[in-house]
C-alpha cells in the first residue's frame, strides 16, 4: 500500500474490519489530526452540507470524546467514545457508540500510526458485537464515507506539512 491508494478494507474475522490507509505525513501529524479538536473539525466533516458542530477529545487513558454533526434539513449524527489506551503518537484504543444505536451497539476501534516509506500507515481494527452489525456497517456505506473523509485529511496534512 502506498500514498494515493484508497483505503483497504479486509475482514479478518466474522466481527472485525481492518481499515488501512497511507498518509503522506509523519505519524505525529496524523495522530494530531485524530486527537486535537481544532484539527478534527477541519477534516471529519461528513458529506457536502454537513458540519461538525461539537468536537471534544480528551487524549488520555480513560478520556472521552464526542463528535456531533449537523446536516441538511436538521439531520443530526453523533458518536462518543471512551479511550481505553492511548500512546502518542502511535496508538489509540477506544470504545465508540453512535447515539440512539444508529450503528448498533458499542464497538471497539483500535488504531495504530506507523512510519511508512510514504509517510504514515494507519491501521484501524474495528471489532463489532456481531457479524450482523459488521455487515450492516459496511452496507450503510461506511467505507465510502471514510475515504471521503480521508481525502479531506490528505488536504489538511498537506497544509500542515507545508507550514
Amino acid at each position: 500500500m502506498q500514498f494515493g491508494d484508497p483505503l483497504s478494507v479486509t475482514a479478518p474475522s466474522d466481527t472485525q474490519l481492518l481499515i488501512e490507509r497511507v498518509f503522506k505525513a509523519p505519524p505525529h501529524l496524523v495522530y494530531a489530526c485524530y486527537t486535537q479538536p481544532a484539527l478534527i473539525q477541519r477534516w471529519l466533516t461528513g458529506p457536502d452540507g454537513w458540519s461538525m458542530k461539537i468536537c471534544t477529545y480528551d487524549a488520555r487513558d480513560g478520556g472521552n470524546y464526542r463528535f456531533e454533526w449537523q446536516g441538511p434539513e436538521d439531520a443530526f449524527l453523533a458518536v462518543g467514545g471512551v479511550i481505553s489506551r492511548i500512546e502518542a503518537p502511535r496508538l489509540i484504543d477506544a470504545e465508540e457508540t453512535f447515539d440512539h444505536g444508529v450503528m448498533g451497539p458499542t464497538y471497539r476501534s483500535d488504531m495504530t500510526f506507523a512510519d511508512d516509506s510514504d509517510g504514515t500507515l494507519l491501521k484501524q481494527m474495528l471489532t463489532y458485537a456481531s457479524m450482523a452489525q459488521r455487515d450492516m456497517i459496511v452496507a450503510e456505506g461506511m467505507t465510502g464515507g471514510m475515504e471521503m473523509s480521508f481525502k479531506s485529511l490528505d488536504r489538511l496534512l498537506f497544509e500542515q506539512n507545508s507550514s
